[in-house]
């Protein structure tokens, strides 16, 4: 399945939350996603539970920044997340290390 729309993307990487992945994660993360049919979501993980929303949040733990054509791109597994931060194409600020356990915690 390729994905092609960021929201309907949240919504399935939603529903692919996997738990035991997130044991012991306590997190806010942030995804804001430049450009056409991009947008602002979060989801807060705590007590091995998920929560998504669309917005911003005031304090997340780990923000990550790009445009929508990255994101699609990493999802679809046709951009590599490491290249996309070493190239600047993926800005993220805050808990690096965690940031590392997304693909873990929401698969594709």
């Amino acid at each position: 399945m390729a994905y092609t729309d960021v929201k309907e993307t949240f919504d399935q990487l939603y529903g692919n939350f996997n738990a035991n992945a997130a044991k012991g994660v306590n997190a806010v993360f942030q995804w804001e996603i430049l450009g056409d049919g991009g947008g602002n979501y979060y989801m807060s993980v705590k007590d091995g539970a998920c929560e998504l929303n669309e917005g911003r949040h005031e304090s997340p733990t780990v923000r990550q920044t790009m445009k929508t054509e990255v994101f699609l791109g990493m999802v679809n597994g046709e951009i590599n997340p490491m290249g996309a931060f070493m190239s600047g194409k993926l800005k993220v600020k805050g808990n690096l290390m965690l940031a590392q356990k997304i693909m873990d915690i929401w698969p594709t």
